[in-house]
């Protein structure tokens, strides 16, 4: 059994521990990963489109991978089709966007790719950003300007948490996680 400290969060009413990690000297975050959590993932899912129903979204785009069961379940709640941007080009994606972004998480540079089929769908549309976390907003940069490159629109952003300090208040949340500095 490990003796990781946690960090106890309630997401949409379903407690989880999430594990403290150091990503920079001193600096702790903690990690949420809702991949094979199916309670929370249905749970956060219902949550955020109640929040979002309202809106004039025609299609929901994410970054793959921790937020994919995520938007799968918002776009059967809310009947709007979706969107994943990859992060490594695989030749049947054809004519594909690029946008760099750097994860809280990796610490490298990244590529978000749009796949050509999906640019028709992002065009001349609305479309809410979905995210597990926004650490930094880096990669809420990048999917923006596949968007855009893609001549879509971001009317709205949302996320199961948002992280630290930064003014997080146009992003659709359920809560917000602090960052842990020693």
């Amino acid at each position: 059994m490990s003796s990781r400290q946690t960090h106890t969060v309630n997401i949409a009413g379903i407690v989880r521990h999430l594990p403290l990690f150091e990503v920079a000297p001193g600096v702790r975050i903690a990690i949420f990963n809702m991949l094979g959590d199916t309670n929370v993932v249905k749970a956060a899912a219902a949550a955020l489109a109640e929040r979002l129903k309202n809106g004039e979204a025609e299609v929901l785009v994410t970054a793959e991978a921790k937020s994919i069961p995520l938007i799968y379940e918002m776009s059967a709640l809310m009947g709007l089709p979706y969107i994943v941007l990859r992060k490594s080009y695989k030749s049947y994606m054809g004519d594909a966007l690029s946008a760099e972004t750097v994860s809280i998480t990796t610490g490298k540079p990244q590529q978000l790719f749009m796949d050509e089929k999906d640019q028709s769908l992002v065009k001349s549309k609305n479309c809410i950003l979905v995210d597990d976390v926004v650490s930094t907003g880096s990669t809420l940069q990048g999917m923006e300007k596949l968007v855009e490159l893609a001549e879509g629109k971001v009317c709205k952003v949302a996320a199961v948490f948002t992280e630290g300090d930064s003014d997080w208040s146009y992003v659709v949340a359920l809560a917000n996680l602090p960052v842990f500095v020693e």
